[in-house]
């Protein structure tokens, strides 16, 4: 058991309210050359004078990203609270996190990380009391600065040899290798140019299923556009150009193919994506009638979300939206597939359903009220056994394993839960204690609430709000306020150690439900995209207007983050907005919505935002788009824009431009700094320092920007 001390220590100090003084005045920006560049888009002329920075590789580019990170880091290294901040980061994440067991023949798997340890080391150990504890796979010793990282591993069901990935600084791109658990050795194989898939074993464990594209030209890797996904078997011990092609379609380039075999071997199951598109499809292939047998189109519409979720020979199950906005669980039998034969095991309710598991006989499912979870357990019929208890506000995950384990793990987290892991028996209902996180951390000393407000058109939106114990609403509390609102993502409670620095400070951290999100199931999604963008938009500025009026902040304590498509979030919002925030914290976002979908995955997003290359939706595009609404003149925040110079998900010259031009427009008045991440994709796979680095120079330019100056 660890030894609780206060969360406030005088290492931070406390806080005045005064402005920062640091000023765009005293910055000399690095000199952006604006090319006389543009397009006509659907009969309106587009400039783009910063299109050069899309080759990022070229050497006026990187002397550019080079100049501005020497502008990034002096002004950064200024700061009174980063090197403070820095440290007791560092301390606050100081303990050994433990990720969820799985349990394959008999044994245990999991990952821990050990203190600042870069990556999560791999384990496994016989499931006895007692038993030796041996290391699988140690990412931290396969690069000198722990950026290459494990993407995922499946075991075989005798639990001999797991196939595993590596990612390399970031980027999505894998290689995946096999390695024989008993002696931690791997074989030759090595397979290349995976994206956006795993590995699946045979039942017979000779070999699995993986996904890849063509080898991309060469230097254009973190560029080219991520088409034709084909799946292929892999037998171990042979080279990857002896594969067998097992799908494809050609005359379908944009379908993901995802494949892997029922539990019993019988059927290999094909399931088809297009783009982010909420709905799929499923096919099929009899393997009992050989390894040539047709695939079979089973769910071929894209009408809806089809997750299967178990097999019990032809009769498969499914976790669909189909006649069920907040998703129900089907039976299917694969002879006789038409809705009319459908049985209803589990329906639906007004709580969306966000996870199904079928294990021991039982169907454990998840659902979410108010993005935050419960639990619900039901007899093999669907038939309601009993609830697992959650701490409230708390978040759930795992529930993981094979149709007929008994026994399963799950963990629980929240806000100010580090997370206690949890092992299930189906048998008796009962959960006990696994392993709980121990750290310096005493949750008596915060709040975990959350409100609701009323957003421009009327919809309840909720926030929650994390605090120090005791805060007085008086206007003038340095507030962090955050969102996402997109790709039907839920943002739940989570547990972070480097955010309760910013707790130690005073601050207060705010995370709103967008709509967008799946919080609320398939409505509330359809409501944040496309054409409806703007009422995520809408919602966010909503927020930070409630927090005003309730008096948790003012606009020169308020600051806004998000990343990815929560950057394009505080992009949008602080154009139209500028007034309401003090400082703003766009992380590797989409900024430029006019050509997102020239690069690598981006063209899938056009599900979620709509095209640029049809009329109707480019206008609705440009409208918002970050890059192309920035004013000149009147208040602006403070602005650090982040990204990584490997991010191959959202390229990372959307950043560069959107930088470039907000410089170029705002050189005088709160700062407009670049920050870029050398080694560092889109976020997955950051080593722990390297981590805990960006966040303190997040938090000490806000920090200055919010005027959260250290006492003297």
């Amino acid at each position: 058991m660890g030894v609780k001390t206060s969360l406030f220590p005088a290492v931070l100090g406390g806080m005045i309210c005064i402005m920062s003084t640091v000023r765009a005045d005293s910055l000399t920006y690095p000199e952006a050359r604006r090319a006389d560049t543009s397009e006509v888009l659907h009969g309106v002329t587009v400039a783009d004078p910063y299109r050069w920075m899309e080759d990022i590789d070229s050497a006026e580019t990187v002397a550019w990203v080079d100049a501005q990170a020497k502008l990034t880091g002096d002004f950064l290294a200024k700061l009174p609270r980063r090197t403070a901040l820095l440290e007791r980061m560092k301390k606050l994440a100081d303990y050994d996190k433990n990720g969820l067991p799985s349990k394959v023949a008999g044994r245990l798997f999991y990952p821990r990380k050990t203190g600042l340890q870069g990556q999560a080391v791999q384990y496994w150990r016989e499931d006895a009391p007692g038993a030796e504890e041996k290391v699988l796979l140690d990412p931290n010793l396969l690069s000198r600065d722990g950026t290459v990282a494990l993407t995922g591993y499946d075991l075989t069901e005798d639990g001999k040899w797991m196939a595993y990935g590596l990612s390399e600084a970031g980027s999505d791109w894998e290689r995946w290798k096999v390695r024989e658990v008993a002696t931690g050795k791997d074989l030759e194989d090595e397979i290349r140019w995976v994206k956006f898939s795993r590995a699946a074993w045979s039942k017979k464990g000779d070999g699995f299923y993986y996904s890849r594209y063509a080898e991309p030209v060469k230097g254009q890797e973190l560029k080219e556009q991520n088409l034709n996904q084909k799946l292929y078997f892999h037998r171990i011990g042979e080279p990857q150009s002896k594969d067998v092609l097992v799908y494809e379609r050609p005359d379908q380039p944009k379908w993901g193919l995802h494949g892997g075999e029922t539990e019993d071997g019988k059927y290999l199951i094909i399931s088809v994506s297009l783009g982010t598109k909420d709905e799929n499809a499923v096919f099929y292939r009899d393997l009992s009638e050989g390894p040539q047998a047709p695939v079979v189109e089973l769910l071929p519409k894209f009408d809806a979300d089809y997750s299967l979720v178990g097999t019990v020979g032809d009769r498969f199950y499914f976790l669909t939206t189909k006649g069920a906005p907040n998703k129900r669980v089907i039976a299917m039998d694969v002879k006789r597939p038409g809705a009319e034969h459908w049985e209803v095991i589990i329906p639906e309710s007004e709580l969306v359903i966000t996870g199904a598991h079928f294990l021991g006989g039982k169907w454990i499912i998840e659902r979410m009220k108010d993005a935050h979870d419960g639990i619900t357990v039901y007899d093999a019929a669907g038939k309601p056994l009993s609830g697992i208890p959650l701490p409230n506000f708390g978040s759930a995950g795992g529930f993981g394993g094979h149709q007929d384990d008994v026994e399963t793990f799950y963990t629980v987290t929240g806000f100010d839960t580090p997370g206690t892991i949890y092992r299930y028996d189906t048998r008796t209902g009962e959960s006990r204690v696994h392993q709980k996180t121990e750290m310096d951390f005493d949750a008596a000393g915060v709040e975990v609430s959350q409100v609701f407000f009323r957003s421009r058109d009327g919809t309840q939106v909720p926030i929650f709000l994390f605090h120090k114990k005791g805060l007085v609403k008086d206007g003038n509390n340095p507030v962090l306020l955050y969102g996402y609102g997109g790709f039907n993502i839920s943002l739940t409670p989570a547990f972070s150690p480097s955010r309760l620095a910013w707790l130690e400070m005073g601050g207060v951290y705010a995370q709103v439900t967008l709509r967008g999100g799946g919080e609320y199931g398939q409505a509330w999604h359809e409501a944040g995209m496309k054409g409806r963008k703007q009422n995520v938009f809408d919602d966010c500025i909503g927020a930070a207007e409630f927090l005003v009026r309730e008096q948790w902040t003012k606009p020169s304590r308020l600051a806004l983050q998000g990343g990815s498509n929560g950057g394009l979030l505080v992009g949008a919002v602080i154009n139209q907005r500028p007034d309401l925030f003090a400082a703003a914290l766009p992380q590797v976002g989409v900024m430029d919505m006019l050509r997102f979908h020239k690069f690598t995955i981006g063209w899938a997003w056009q599900e979620e935002y709509g095209s640029p290359d049809e009329a109707a939706d480019f206008l609705v595009l440009r409208s918002y788009s970050p890059l192309h609404n920035i004013k000149a003149g009147g208040s602006w925040p403070a602005v650090m824009v982040m990204t990584g110079d490997h991010d191959d998900r959202v390229f990372p010259a959307h950043s560069f431009k959107y930088a470039a031009e907000l410089q170029h427009l705002r050189p005088a008045g709160a700062p407009v700094l670049l920050r870029v991440d050398r080694r560092a994709g889109h976020g997955a796979g950051k080593p722990t320092v390297k981590a805990l680095e960006e966040t303190a120079d997040a938090y000490a330019f806000l920090a200055e920007a919010l005027g959260m100056q250290e006492k003297r």
